[in-house]
């Protein structure tokens, strides 16, 4: 290309580049298409898989024929989407897109509308809901819409557990929730499952006034209740009330005491200005491949630092080993098991649909956003790849389980 050429090259880019963001700063909304055509793809998609055939496709497999179309509006955080969703003749197909990416935001809209009640302006209220999902909802669709959702998250939560879950992942976090008059904060409390096909599953959410051992021991009586069993290994905080109600209702399991909280609590035995290599020599134990080679690294970690921090090496040494469990596990787990980790990423989730919020006005707004926040999560890792190679655990514990059945 010519220098010349090349110069009325890049002078074209430029006034494409210009005249694109012209037209981007008068069309507020230029992102409605681009969605538009993005989910309409999608339906396209599901209709293909439905009927094992795309549009004029001949083949043996096919199941059937499709039969025109219907309008349908869906409303997003983007604008106002007119789709064309596609129907076959025996009317077999049906489309998950329109709940799986309405639900949470339909909590949302029934939280936001409950804030009202409570002497939130309705200009407010109207704003924030047309900000999030491009459309204002009268009285009358709040009330349906909080209907709908509220059976379909209570067919969730008590949806029965039939597959067994080896691994299990307890906490809670909190949220601010307006009681008679005065905002007080409750505890949510979450179960996170890993089952043989190494998925991951959102096992239950929970609205409790307080951690405690009565509130964690019904929480896991209920999921024993929906079938909870064969549960393995056991991962959570250093929570008493927790780890009591673990030892009623889950008698047997490995319980892994969360060495991220386990490296924070240490700092409660440190002076301020304490040595950095101290604690990262701490965190160094939980990358060997076993317990031997922790065990021997602790002994080395004690010598060196019992002079210096006497308090923090006698607390590290009387409560280290509840967070050495995960080294009975496979080796390509550990990162997985050895903390919370996971459910603590699931907990940002959570926050960052509830900060929108601030203060529920009451406990049922509260739980229906966490719970739907959870159904979205939920779905989103059973229709993803697995998280760990659960035949790995498998091979693990079977001569376990033969040692077992002869002593028995």
């Amino acid at each position: 290309m010519t220098p010349k050429g090349k110069k009325n090259r890049e002078q074209t880019v430029t006034l494409d580049a210009a005249e694109m963001k012209s037209v981007l700063m008068e069309q507020p909304d230029f992102l409605v298409p681009v969605v538009q055509e993005a989910v309409q793809a999608i339906l396209e998609v599901e209709m293909a898989e439905c009927l094992q055939a795309g549009k004029h496709e001949r083949n043996d497999q096919r199941l059937g024929y499709r039969s025109g179309y219907y309008r349908r509006r869906l409303i997003t955080r983007v604008g106002t989407l007119v789709l064309r969703v596609p129907q076959d003749r025996a009317g077999h197909f049906s489309t998950q897109v329109f709940e799986q990416y309405q639900r949470s935001e339909k909590a949302l809209v029934a939280a936001l509308a409950q804030m009202y009640v409570q002497g939130v302006s309705t200009r407010k209220v109207a704003a924030i809901t047309e900000e999030l999902c491009g459309h204002g909802f009268s009285a009358s669709s709040i009330s349906a819409i909080t209907g709908r959702l509220d059976a379909q998250l209570a067919e969730f939560s008590q949806r029965p557990l039939t597959e067994a879950f080896p691994y299990v992942i307890l906490d809670a976090r909190y949220e601010r929730v307006r009681e008679g008059g005065v905002i007080v904060s409750r505890a949510m409390l979450v179960a996170l499952g890993i089952d043989w096909e190494g998925r991951r599953q959102v096992l239950a959410v929970e609205y409790a006034n307080r951690e405690s051992q009565s509130s964690w021991r019904d929480f896991l009586v209920h999921l024993k209740d929906r079938g909870l069993h064969d549960v393995l290994f056991v991962v959570s905080d250093d929570h008493p009330g927790l780890k009591a109600a673990i030892r009623e209702v889950l008698p047997g399991v490995w319980w892994q005491r969360c060495y991220v909280h386990f490296l924070r609590n240490a700092l409660d035995y440190l002076p301020r200005k304490a040595d950095d290599d101290c604690l990262q020599e701490l965190r160094w134990m939980y990358e060997r491949r076993n317990v031997d080679e922790a065990r021997r690294d602790l002994k080395q970690w004690l010598e060196k630092w019992a002079t210096k921090y006497p308090k923090l090496c006698a607390w590290v040494e009387a409560n280290i080993e509840e967070t050495w469990t995960f080294y009975r596990l496979p080796l390509a787990h550990h990162k997985h098991l050895k903390s919370t980790n996971l459910l603590e990423r699931f907990n940002q989730e959570i926050k960052r649909r509830t900060l929108v919020v601030r203060i529920f006005p009451d406990e049922a707004s509260c739980l229906r956003l966490v719970r739907a926040v959870a159904a979205e999560q939920h779905e989103e890792w059973m229709e993803g790849s697995r998280y760990l190679n659960a035949d790995l655990l498998r091979e693990a514990t079977q001569p376990m389980k033969t040692n077992l059945a002869i002593a028995a």
